[in-house]
Parts: structure tokens; sequence; C-alpha cells
């Protein structure tokens, strides 16, 4: 009896064994098996949004991912340039990539006013509410779809200047010599300013030499980065723009080509990352410009209302150019200007 119930037991446990094999077999073999998208920024590798953007969403879709979606990061200039990306993303090329929207104005109609309009939004939250809340995400990724491109906006962030001598006039404003470049550049010179572009590797030099008087290039991080504050002590408010400036594009048919929960887990990411990085960049900008003020003896230079007031007028012009592209672009203005009626700006 005793033989027999051990004749029993073994069948059992070899049956157990066999299904347990069968059961867990597939689970392995997905786990094992992973997909390597390769992706083309337009960040240089020591750039703080390489890591702080790119490199975290990596880790992020790694790890909700158990290793199933794989990022191969390729810094700017590596496999296209940044005027390239988003064609190779289009066509398949490379999987996905980081731009700025000003890349893509040839397909996106919209690109210019996700570039940030001059003068528009005064707070970060503002933006962020007009992308997500107002519908203009969604109109960007509808654009984007013709294109076989997946949007998904990295985060919104102001652009300051620096002064060497602050403004308290619309006399001190039109006597300024500003370095600048594209829409930016154009919308101060309409607004009275002196403004020319100047390349970063010269912008320390020429402002320490009073060959200009202030310069642009991001907001606090980048003056700080750039040591700008050594040389100019007024930092600007408010921003000339906020604007999603860094953009994510995905290749549609990499992505449709993913198990169904891993494009979940890739729009998700994308969704979170909106929100996190606005946020966290945000908090960096105020932390600059606070150790700024306690350490370097910068001081915030708030225009004065007639000066804002002129510069508002002089953006609603460039606005009104960018509102002539198309029948989403001038949608998309509407629907800004009723919402800066209604925050009481217009």
């Amino acid at each position: 009896m005793l033989t027999n119930l051990r004749k029993k037991l073994g069948t059992i446990a070899a049956a157990v064994a066999l299904a347990t094999s069968a059961t867990l077999s597939p689970s392995v073999a997905s786990a094992a098996e992973s997909t390597t998208w390769r992706v083309q920024s337009h960040w240089p590798g020591a750039s703080t949004s390489y890591q702080d953007s790119l490199v975290r969403l990596k880790d992020v879709l790694e790890e909700r991912s158990d290793g199933r979606l794989k990022l191969q990061l390729f810094e700017a200039g590596a496999l296209f340039s940044a005027q390239e990306t988003f064609n190779a993303v289009s066509r398949g090329i490379v999987d996905m990539g980081t731009i700025s929207p000003s890349y893509a104005q040839n397909k996106i109609s919209l690109a210019g006013i996700a570039s940030g309009l001059p003068f528009a939004f005064r707070n970060v939250w503002e933006a962020a509410y007009f992308h997500q809340a107002l519908g203009f995400e969604e109109m960007l990724r509808a654009e984007a779809a013709e294109h076989n491109v997946y949007w998904a906006t990295d985060k919104v962030y102001p652009t300051e200047m620096v002064l060497k001598r602050p403004v308290n006039s619309m006399e001190d404003f039109k006597g300024l010599k500003i370095r600048s470049s594209g829409s930016l550049q154009t919308f101060l010179t309409d607004a009275g300013a002196a403004a020319s572009y100047i390349p970063g590797s010269e912008l320390y030099s020429a402002l320490d030499a009073g060959i200009v008087d202030g310069a642009h290039w991001g907001a606090s991080q980048g003056a700080d980065s750039m040591a700008l504050y050594e040389v100019a002590k007024h930092h600007v408010k408010p921003a000339l723009n906020i604007a999603g400036t860094d953009v994510f594009i995905v290749s549609q048919r990499s992505l449709d080509k993913l198990p169904e929960d891993l494009q979940q887990i890739v729009k998700q990411a994308l969704e979170e990352q909106f929100w996190f990085r606005t946020n966290e960049y945000q908090y960096q900008e105020r932390v600059t410009l606070a150790n700024a003020i306690a350490n370097k003896g910068v001081q915030v230079n708030t225009l004065p209302e007639e000066v804002q007031n002129h510069l508002t007028q002089a953006a609603m012009k460039q606005w009104d150019k960018e509102g002539e592209r198309s029948d989403n672009t001038k949608k998309a203005l509407s629907m800004l200007k009723e919402f800066l009626g209604e925050l009481g700006y217009l």
C-alpha cells in the first residue's frame, strides 16, 4: 500500500511539475523578450535636460516594463541633426526623438505657437493649463498623427532675460542692446530694443565688454550655467515667453508594434513626465535664482506696467501673423486670447 501511495504521489508531483512548467514557461519567455528603441535627442549629453528628462524617461520605462522596453540614447547630432529628427521618426528610421517644436514648423502648423508666443503667459501654470486642460496638446497630437508621430510635450518653462542695468521706464527698455535669437529677436526688435544674435560661446565676453546690455539663455538655470550672473546682475520678470519648448516624438509604427500593455506604459509615462518635469524645472529655477540672489548679488527687475503693456501690444502683432498659418493656428490663437482675457491680461 505504501509503495502504491508513493507511486501515486510521484505521479501527482510529476503532473504538478509539468503543469507548473507549462504555466511558467510563457512568462519566463515573455520576460526574457525585450524591445530596444533608438532615441535621437536634440540635447547634448552634458545638458541638464538630457539627464533630467531623457535619462529619467528611459529609467521609468525600463522599470515599469520590467526590462521589456529599453531605450538606446543618442545625444544631439549623433545620428541626425535636430532639424532632421522629426522626419526620421515620422518615417520610422528611429523609434523616438526629442526636438524643439520649431524644428517641425514645416510639418506642424501649430509648432510656432507651441514654441512660445512672446509675452503671452506670465506664469508656468497658465501654459500647462493651456496645453493640458484647454486642449492645445490634443491639437498638437492630432497634427503630428498625420505624420505617423505621437507627440508629447516634455515640460513647459520660461525664457527670461538678464541685464547689466535695470529697466525702470520705456526709455530704459528702448535703449537696450540684447542678445537674442529666433522669434524673440524679431519681437524685441519690433518692440524697440536693439536685438542681435551672438553665439553662446561668445555671449559672456560680449556682456562683459558691453557689446550687449543683456541676454536670454533659458532662465535662471541657463544664465547661471553660462556664468552670466557674474556680469549681469538684474534678472528680469515676467518671462519673455513660457512654452513647451522640448517635446518627445514617438514613431507611431514603433508604438503600434508594442504589446498593448507596453503601449499604455509609454503613454502614461509621457503624460506623467509633463507634470513631473514642469514642476521639477520650476523648482530648480526657483532654487537657482534664490541662490543667485543670496550669493551673487543678483536682483529681480520686474518690468514697469507701461513696459509690460507695450510688450504685450508688440507681441500681439506677432501672434496674429502666427495665427494666419492654418485653421488650427487660428483656432489655437482664439483659444489663447480668450484664456488670457479671462486672466485679465488682455
